[in-house]
């Protein structure tokens, strides 16, 4: 065989194709959805941005719904994964004594990591998370992928916070969500507000900080009914 011949790719299967084809569109999706939301977008809009025709689309999707729920369920199960290893492993070191901090690591770190290492894709990924998660649409899916990581993170925090009700650290938890979500954002506000001191795609500076400050964002509650 000659050496033209050994080097000579192989040929693609029909399903790698398929395969690949199904990549570049979800990922087309995914950026688009990011910057324009569920309705900003159309499915002309993401056949243009990978280069085909809309009818392919439709072969693969039924509709734009239906693209936007297949954007969402192609990452979901892989932050979701790591959140829940890394929440187990911390139970697993620290036995009935878990810290409020040590929980919102293991819950927070992990995602960022995620984000942040997986490239321009993943940073997409998080982008898109965070616009639609205050979408009724996306407030749904939210719904049905992440209930059990959340649940699992609350468990933790009230073997942390045995005196506290459950309607504060369910509200602590909203707050963190919250903070999360302005941050996979990555609005660019912060950047402006601090004259360049911050930035936001800067998520090992966030990382650093946003447990430690989450924490103490919890034990005031507790100062605050003493008060």
């Amino acid at each position: 065989m000659s050496d033209g011949a050994a080097a000579k790719r192989p040929r693609r299967t029909k399903a790698q194709q398929r395969a690949e084809s199904l990549e570049q569109i979800l990922d087309a999706a995914e950026y688009l959805f990011s910057k324009h939301g569920f309705y900003g977008v159309t499915l002309r809009d993401v056949a243009q941005r990978v280069g085909i025709h809309t009818t392919l689309l439709h072969y693969y999707f039924r509709d734009k719904s239906h693209l936007f729920e297949e954007v969402f369920a192609r990452r979901a199960p892989v932050t979701i994964g790591r959140r829940m290893d890394a929440m187990e492993a911390y139970e697993k070191t620290v036995g009935d004594k878990p810290t409020v901090e040590g929980a919102l690591h293991a819950f927070l770190d992990t995602d960022l990591d995620l984000y942040y290492e997986g490239g321009e894709v993943w940073m997409n990924s998080a982008t898109f998370c965070a616009r639609v998660s205050n979408t009724p649409e996306g407030a749904r899916l939210m719904d049905d992928y992440f209930d059990p990581v959340v649940l699992k993170l609350v468990s933790i925090l009230k073997k942390a916070l045995p005196d506290y009700s459950d309607e504060d650290i369910f509200w602590g938890y909203h707050f963190v969500t919250g903070a999360l979500m302005n941050t996979l954002a990555r609005t660019g506000r912060i950047d402006r507000l601090s004259g360049g001191l911050c930035h936001s795609d800067d998520f090992p500076a966030v990382k650093k900080r946003m447990a430690k400050f989450m924490a103490a964002g919890f034990l005031a509650l507790k100062e605050s009914k003493k008060a």
